[in-house]
């Protein structure tokens, strides 16, 4: 699979198995969002101020958060293209406002480029970084991320052709990968989110998961065992049966046993004990 490489803030396509539609992103870049552009002279004059101004300068602080409160209007209208894909509102524009701050500080005035246009990409780029980077849930190797989102682009459009879900050969074939990379790609989208052991399982009436969940069986422990005496109880003779079964499976006393049998409770004690000792030896030569 080839990947091209692309400038760390111009990132396009999917994010962290995000299908997003940058078909359109050139126009917007031009045309942020309607009645949100600031005064473009004013803004120009800003950031010729803040050219001229030493690092040091309090003033180029309050120039730099002018410029940033001038364009928050179009941080929000960026994050907004990025709701409802599992991140909260808030943390996206938190983001994109570190791709503004970056932006504000390399912008130059001289590149002849109105801000909007420069500022764009870098923002973007700021918040899809942030879905690769921070929006799985298990952190994955790069190459599966980038593997699922190959695999994403190539689904959406074999699907298209086909009129159907492509196969994980058809997958293969067009990626130019093999079916074990394509099935290893398809699972580490498990990865990306994950859900509370405590939320419903359908509904909210529903029961949470984890009650859905089996426990081990204690009892398994002691299948091989139970296995393996099957054949030695086989062999006891049967009064010594017997008294096994009274004993430990109707859980029936020595004395109770002694009466049953006719014998004493002593006998009993004595039958009990050369059997279990049979047993264990039994059970000991098999090993």
């Amino acid at each position: 699979m080839t990947l091209e490489p692309v400038a760390p803030d111009q990132r396009g396509g999917d994010v962290g198995g995000i299908d997003i539609d940058t078909s359109s992103e050139s126009a917007e870049t031009e045309s942020p969002a309607p009645g949100a552009r600031p005064d473009r002279a004013h803004a120009r004059q800003l950031f010729a101020d803040l050219a001229q101004l030493p690092e040091a300068d309090p003033e180029r602080r309050k120039i730099r958060d002018e410029l940033v409160e001038m364009h928050l209007p179009l941080v929000e209208y960026l994050a907004r293209r990025f709701r409802n894909r599992g991140e909260p509102f808030d943390d996206l524009v938190q983001v994109a406002t570190i791709g503004l701050i970056k932006s504000i500080d390399r912008f130059d005035l001289e590149r002849g480029v109105e801000f909007s246009t420069y500022a764009t990409p870098t923002i973007v780029g700021e918040v899809k970084r942030h879905f690769r980077d921070k929006g799985w849930a298990i952190r994955v190797p790069r190459r599966l991320q980038e593997m699922k989102l190959a695999l994403t682009k190539a689904t959406s459009e074999l699907s298209q052709q086909n009129g159907r879900a492509p196969t994980v050969a058809e997958l293969a074939k067009h990626l130019e990968i093999t079916e074990e990379e394509v099935l290893e790609g398809l699972e580490s989208s498990n990865a990306y989110s994950a859900i509370s052991l405590d939320a419903p399982d359908l509904d909210d009436e529903s029961s949470a998961m984890s009650e859905t969940l089996g426990q081990t069986d204690a009892a398994l422990e002691g299948v091989e065992y139970r296995e393996s005496l099957k054949p030695l109880l086989e062999k006891l003779p049967p009064r010594e049966k017997r008294i096994l079964l009274l004993r430990f499976f109707a859980n029936m006393t020595q004395s109770q046993i002694a009466a049953e049998l006719g014998i004493s409770q002593m006998h009993v004690s004595r039958l009990i004990t050369r059997t279990l000792v049979h047993l264990r030896e039994g059970l000991l030569a098999e090993d």
